[in-house]
């Protein structure tokens, strides 16, 4: 215990002054970890795309990627953080000559979104989507109401979004759809089916 009010403010100060330089420190070394670990096609670590445009960058820390020869990004795509893109149902799989998986120009994927493409998923140049945004082209089946979900055989569609879109955040795309160009999907909206351009989904 201190002896007295000057050494008891002097401890307090400097354990202040310990935590800001902490602090500091954790600040200056997450965002040198974050330029570090930013996928690029000059910094494409251990992925080997099919493709990957000039200016596309993939923000540290990834979320899962798989499949990745046979996913294609175009030019200034912005990829955000814990962004989950796969081609084929798990890693390993041979899935032939064609691309599975691809992005048009300038198509932003916000944090937290998934893009799940065991068959083919389109989109468009300058298609923007918000956070936690889902596009699969892969569901459960239930076709048997006697059979757990789970251990039916899935369905698969192939997906296509047009430019110019804009999928909010929480937005869910499911197999089979396709969407024209310049469409608007709300916040939280469940997309199936044909949309035509221009149109907005609520």
């Amino acid at each position: 215990m201190p002896k007295n009010q000057n050494t008891f403010s002097s401890l307090t100060a400097l354990t202040t002054l310990r935590r800001r330089l902490a602090n500091r420190a954790v600040h200056a070394g997450w965002r040198w970890m974050q330029q570090a670990g930013a996928i690029t096609a000059q910094t494409p670590g251990r992925l080997r795309f099919g493709a990957i445009g000039h200016g596309t960058r993939l923000a540290f820390p990834q979320g899962t990627v798989f499949g990745e020869p046979w996913i294609r990004l175009g030019d200034h795509c912005i990829i955000g953080e814990q962004v989950t893109i796969t081609a084929g149902m798990m890693p390993g799989l041979d899935l032939g000559t064609e691309p599975v998986l691809v992005l048009g120009n300038g198509v932003v994927l916000g944090r937290d979104t998934h893009v799940i493409a065991d068959t083919r998923i389109t989109i468009g140049d300058d298609t923007f989507c918000g956070p936690g945004v889902y596009i699969t082209s892969t569901n459960h089946s239930y076709d048997d109401p006697h059979e757990p979900v789970g251990k039916q055989w899935p369905r698969s569609a192939p997906v296509e979004i047009g430019p110019g879109c804009w999928l909010g955040t929480g937005a869910v795309i499911l197999p089979g759809a396709r969407l024209g160009r310049n469409v608007v999907v709300a916040a939280g909206a469940v997309v199936r089916g044909e949309v035509p351009d221009h149109a907005v989904v609520a």
